[in-house]
């Protein structure tokens, strides 16, 4: 018990001293921590604890995916991938290739090519795969053959609800990537249901901005104009950005947003009007250069969620995978462009259900209401540890406020966010850990009563109380994991307090109350126990 290594006791003090510069800079006003930060070396940042939405306001944002345009993204890619087809078997239709609301439908009167053609369209349809279980795979469209060679493609209502799950996942994603570009400081982006996306920006007042960034699909396409004499069917009025007019865009994608690997905002050379530029991957790179090598000459369109930005001609081969996108931008809209096309297109459209701005004075009521909470619980926990154990509960004390700068310090160093049920989490852990102290103290208590010297008391209390400690620990720091990896939003902010709590017991009632212990006797060298 005597023996407390005196690279222990400097280790311990060395953290808590740590503990305390890291939170002190969330002490101090934005303003202050600036002015701070500008003398200080630029590896030494000063971080403030980052408070969640319940208390320092912000935006919020309720997107639903929309279901009829994943339908329609849908049947227009059956469409292609049966021209496709048709086009590899050297089948011919009559009448071409009709939509239908939920597929499409085309005749075909040879039986000899309805033969050939059906194993083609199983495939496609994927019934004739296995899933992971080793089951049939549920087939994606349901094919439907009439008496008078009428055959009809339909996507099945289980590829609509697949097809909408996995949109609401890739677009999380994609607005995590674009609301980061925005330097907003820990939002919260998740699904809610099986169609919708939260989004929470901690701080960020103004709405407007977040749902221009959020609402805007950012499906970039090339598509060559449309030239006299071009199949009527293969071609689609789409509106122009810089007139009133409308221009003919083949339905051909010659090439997709998706092959882009970086996008920046600059500046024409010539003109100084804001543009974007963007570069391709080799995959993009080559198709651009094939495209644009194959029609000098022609108009080539810039297409942004159905929109011709610009369609400028093509006056010869663009082979290093380099391009610029003008059209009359500002400098802010040539920004947010920048920032969808490097986070990437949303796989669907997202429409606004809900949005509202918490303002801070509420987070403020509700920082009040926790800090509060905190003192009172803390001083009617300080308050029974100093009446029932006298010296040992000023020791326990101690450990106390050490361990709540612990948690604060772990909050700061993970850039995790603090939010009013993480406060309640805090509040919890101050009872767990003195819960620890009492345990050991009656420990000591009770050798003491069964005749034990002072030493042998005070090194059994702790020894024998420590399994108890880490068993209960241990339970608890089970229960804060589980409600982490399931729980979402103000659980998880629960879960990471209680757990940086449970971890910081150990450190805080065991080692550095028996470091405080073992100082106070050797100093006193007592002749009875104070408890």
């Amino acid at each position: 018990m005597l023996r407390f290594a005196t690279w222990k006791i400097a280790s311990i003090i060395g953290m808590t001293l740590f503990a305390f510069l890291v939170i002190l800079p969330s002490l101090f006003s934005p303003e202050q921590r600036e002015a701070v930060s500008a003398h200080l070396p630029h590896w030494l940042p000063l971080r403030a604890i980052v408070l969640g939405l319940d208390l320092q306001g912000g935006s919020h944002v309720l997107l639903e995916v929309d279901a009829p345009s994943v339908l329609k993204t849908q049947v227009d890619s059956l469409r292609d991938d049966l021209r496709r087809i048709l086009r590899e078997e050297k089948i011919g239709i009559s009448g071409g290739i009709g939509l239908l609301p939920r597929g499409v439908q085309f005749r075909l009167a040879d039986p000899a090519e309805r033969a050939k053609l059906m194993p083609k369209l199983q495939q496609l349809a994927g019934s004739s795969g296995v899933n992971l279980l080793g089951g049939n795979r549920a087939a994606s469209f349901d094919i439907v053959e009439k008496d008078d060679g009428l055959i009809q493609v339909v996507v099945t209502d289980a590829a609509i609800n697949d097809r909408v799950r996995r949109a609401v996942d890739q677009s999380i994603e994609v607005l995590r990537r674009r609301v980061d570009a925005l330097g907003t400081t820990e939002p919260n982006i998740q699904r809610q249901g099986n169609d919708r996306i939260l989004v929470e920006v901690p701080g960020l007042q103004d709405t407007s901005k977040l749902k221009e960034i959020l609402g805007t699909t950012a499906k970039l396409e090339f598509r060559l104009v449309a030239e006299p004499g071009t199949d009527p069917n293969e071609i689609e009025q789409l509106d122009q950005v810089e007139s009133n007019g409308k221009l003919p865009i083949e339905k051909r994608v010659m090439v997709q947003g998706e092959d882009l690997t970086d996008a920046q905002p600059g500046f024409d050379s010539r003109t100084q009007e804001p543009v974007v530029n963007f570069r391709f991957n080799i995959r993009g790179g080559q198709k651009f250069g094939e495209v644009t090598a194959a029609n000098v000459g022609r108009p080539f369109a810039i297409v942004l969620d159905g929109k011709v930005i610009s369609a400028p001609r093509i006056k010869g081969p663009i082979t290093g995978g380099q391009g610029e996108i003008s059209g009359s931008f500002t400098v802010e809209q040539a920004n947010n462009l920048a920032i969808l096309l490097r986070a990437g297109a949303l796989p669907a459209k997202l429409s606004i259900v809900e949005e509202r701005t918490v303002g801070p004075g509420l987070g403020q009521d509700s920082i009040n209401a926790g800090k509060r909470a905190a003192y009172v619980g803390a001083a009617l926990v300080a308050l029974y540890m100093l009446v029932t154990y006298g010296i040992f509960g000023v020791f326990a004390n101690l450990a106390l406020l050490v361990h709540i700068a612990f948690i604060f310090a772990g909050l700061v160093l993970l850039g995790a966010t603090l939010t009013l049920p993480g406060i309640a989490g805090i509040v919890l852990t101050i009872g767990m850990a003195v819960d620890s102290n009492v345990l050991i103290y009656e420990r000591i208590r009770e050798e003491a009563h069964a005749g034990r010297s002072i030493v042998s008391a005070l090194d059994a209390g702790f020894n024998r109380a420590f399994a108890t400690i880490v068993d209960s620990n241990v339970t608890m720091f089970v229960a804060a994991a589980i409600l982490y990896f399931l729980g979402s939003g103000p659980v998880r902010g629960f879960a990471v307090s209680l757990a940086l709590g449970i971890l910081t017991t150990i450190v805080t009632a065991v080692t550095m109350t028996r470091m405080m212990i073992t100082l106070w006797y050797r100093s006193k060298r007592p002749t009875q126990l104070p408890i």
